[in-house]
């Protein structure tokens, strides 16, 4: 289960350690952005509607084209095959999507189950979320179930666009919660975009306003 410590003690505990390099990202009219993320690092990302969030966590995940390096553990992105690349660098979108009658069928259950329902309850749900009809979720549960289904395939790197946009305030603690507990357990590294200031400030290490041509780190 996930612990109960407090957000403030689950933040970075830096390694040095750089996981993800971004070196000189192009993508659309974009770029060019350069950033890294060490282990253990949450790294937050805000900027104006519009201005491509979205789309430079796509550029990232390799699903729009781009130019410029894209490095994990030193390794460039060309070197891996998409779906390798994108199991260790995996984007929850804000808007999931749902292919299959049942919660359950949407997750890899093999010797994963109690650990998958014990991360259902850690965001609020009961024990049998894995048999309900995905017709009957809304769209706050969605949000939730989505990052416990990217999160069980274990990625290293997690880049999260709006992961609590359509959460209350008790749920969304909850999920900053699990995230910061994964980094700790997992040493994963975040990229997470949000519009909303201070939860930026509650859980990312550094912090970086988008423009279209430069990335911005701000002043903690």
């Amino acid at each position: 289960m996930i612990s109960k410590q407090s957000i403030s003690t689950l933040k970075f505990q830096q390694s040095g350690s750089i996981r993800l390099e971004v070196e000189g990202l192009k993508f659309l009219d974009n770029g060019p952005y350069s950033f890294d993320i060490k282990k253990k690092e949450c790294v937050g990302v805000s900027g104006k509607s519009g201005i491509g969030k979205t789309q430079l966590l796509r550029a990232i995940t390799d699903l729009i084209p781009h130019s410029g390096q894209l490095l994990f553990d030193g390794a460039r992105c060309s070197t891996f095959a998409a779906p390798v690349w994108r199991s260790k660098v995996t984007m929850i979108p804000a808007e999931s999507f749902w292919w299959y009658e049942t919660v359950e069928d949407h997750f890899p259950l093999k010797q994963k189950k109690q650990s998958i329902v014990e991360q259902c309850e850690s965001v609020g749900f009961a024990d049998d979320v894995l048999g309900w009809q995905v017709g009957r979720l809304s769209t706050g549960e969605k949000q939730r179930l989505a990052l416990i289904r990217g999160l069980s395939n274990t990625p290293s790197v997690l880049l999260l666009d709006e992961p609590c946009s359509a959460l209350d305030e008790y749920h969304t603690k909850l999920i900053e919660s699990l995230v910061l507990q994964y980094i700790q357990d997992k040493r994963s590294s975040v990229l997470w975009v949000s519009h909303d200031p201070d939860q930026l400030q509650r859980v990312a290490d550094r912090e970086f306003s988008l423009l279209k041509n430069d990335l911005v780190e701000k002043r903690k």
